[in-house]
């Protein structure tokens, strides 16, 4: 079969290959532990000031939209491009939880990972949209380190889960249920049988996910893990590089929002691949895009390129879309091949 190339990437990959590496998402297997949020959007219209301050009156004009956020978007996004995944994490004892785990049955995703407690409500990001603006945004939840007690309920879900599992997307947000024990425990697990490990980091955790076979911060997150304030200051084929000799990791992914993504292995030379975003919307949950996609790709032995590239076409996708959502592999197979379509007719019409 004659390769069909890709208008903005080199020889190292062709639409072939891609869609068959998608083709080849159905099934596989991942387990998403981390911070588990339900997104809410409340919209409607602005046409007047508040009498009693100086902000806008929103008049609500559509139904609330409740959406899986934070790991559950990651889980999510799995099931959107064919792949299963098993969801481990924490809900309060309330009716966001409730609302929360229907919508993650409704997309097909597993729920017995999710720890149900009392200790804490459900983690809520409520945002109001005016005329298509965010003007402001609600956050209900409780960040302190979870309890003893959770732990063990957690630890004992996954150790029955991630045996079944392909990989272990570790999604931290700092809400507080990513502690060090869990993190150390699951990772011994998951390392003793081999299995691919991601993490998407945040700042609090940054370094305890020694070993990782791959992380993925974005540019922010990076630098503030080795305490760099001014961006102007950084050498992106240093940063990785050290930051992957303190994680232990294989493999690093530094996604950079309209400056693409840029990829660092072993030691090999840096890579840079830049978005094919068409009009950026929303970024809210490209970075779960992106780390769900990579990994889908990586257990079937894709290369960390291919497995990057379609990771950015994914998120190229999700920022077109309002608010936190999923690609799904239809979705995502065809926007390769309309990159692909386009670069043929520019060859044909340079000649």
């Amino acid at each position: 079969m004659k390769p069909r190339r890709l208008s903005q990437l080199d020889k190292a990959v062709d639409a072939n290959q891609l869609e068959s590496i998608v083709n080849n998402f159905k099934n596989k297997h991942i387990v998403v532990v981390g911070d588990i949020m339900l997104d809410v959007y409340l919209k409607g219209i602005v046409t007047r000031i508040s009498p009693e301050a100086p902000i806008p009156v929103v008049e609500l004009n559509e139904r609330d939209k409740k959406i899986p956020g934070g790991a559950a978007n990651v889980a999510c996004n799995i099931t959107a491009l064919g792949g299963k995944a098993t969801l481990v994490g924490i809900v309060g004892q309330d009716t966001a939880g409730r609302e929360l785990i229907k919508e993650l049955k409704d997309q097909q995703v597993n729920v017995d990972g999710i720890v149900v407690t009392a200790e804490r409500p459900t983690t809520e990001k409520i945002r109001v949209i005016a005329n298509t603006q965010q003007v402001v945004r609600i956050d209900r939840e409780i960040k302190n380190p979870i309890l003893d007690k959770t732990i063990r309920q957690l630890l004992k879900k996954s150790l029955e889960i991630i045996n079944k599992a392909d990989a272990v997307i570790f999604e931290d947000y700092n809400k507080g249920v990513l502690v060090p024990e869990v993190i150390s425990k699951i990772m011994r697990l998951a390392q003793n049988q081999k299995k691919i490990i991601a993490v998407d980091p945040k700042f609090q955790n940054f370094f305890h996910f020694s070993g990782a076979t791959l992380v993925k911060p974005n540019l922010k997150e990076a630098l503030e893990a080795l305490g760099i304030l001014n961006p102007r200051d950084i050498d992106l084929n240093q940063l990785g590089p050290q930051l992957m000799k303190k994680l232990k990791c294989s493999a690093m992914v530094i996604t950079r929002g309209e400056e693409g993504m840029t990829i660092f292995e072993g030691n090999q030379n840096s890579r840079t691949i830049q978005t094919t975003a068409r009009e950026v919307y929303d970024v809210s949950g490209a970075g779960d895009t992106v780390i769900a996609t990579i990994t889908l790709a990586l257990i079937q032995g894709s290369s960390l390129y291919q497995a990057a590239v379609l990771a950015n076409f994914a998120a190229g996708i999700e920022v077109e879309k309002a608010g936190v959502a999923t690609v799904s592999a239809g979705e995502l197979l065809k926007r390769i091949f309309e990159d692909c379509s386009k670069h043929q007719f520019d060859d044909t019409s340079a000649h």
